[in-house]
């Protein structure tokens, strides 16, 4: 009951039609380069200290692919690819792109077609005569 009041608060409607399909789109995007990047990772350096960070971004990308917990998951990706981009090392464009859908998933929503409208959206209530 409490994590419903409190997502049904930061947004008060998901969006639908074309803005939730544009949405959906989004977060299917997201989610398929951050499981497809932290494969890539995994199986190129299966290295102890760098198994992490890689399995966090995969479980936020199969998270947002689903839409479930987007502004928790959104907000993760956000911060987790800007530690990237800050940090150095190879090309900051990628991350930043990463870093920017996942703010804006986290800052819009997960749109009509997620588990999160399932689980926290508005519902109808019949009233009996």
């Amino acid at each position: 009951m409490l994590q419903e009041v409190s997502l049904q608060r930061l947004f008060s409607t998901f969006a639908n039609g074309l803005p939730g399909m544009g949405l959906m789109l989004q977060r299917f995007v997201t989610g398929a380069v951050l499981v497809c990047a932290a494969l890539t990772h995994l199986h190129a350096a299966p290295q102890v200290g760098a198994v992490a960070p890689q399995i966090i971004d995969a479980g936020a990308g199969m998270l947002l692919f689903v839409g479930l917990w987007t502004p928790i998951v959104g907000t993760i990706v956000a911060v987790r690819e800007l530690w990237v981009v800050f940090s150095g090392g190879g090309d900051p464009w990628m991350p930043f792109v990463l870093a920017t859908l996942g703010a804006t998933l986290a800052m819009i929503g997960p749109g009509a077609w997620s588990i999160d409208a399932r689980l926290f959206g508005r519902r109808r209530i019949k009233r009996l005569r």
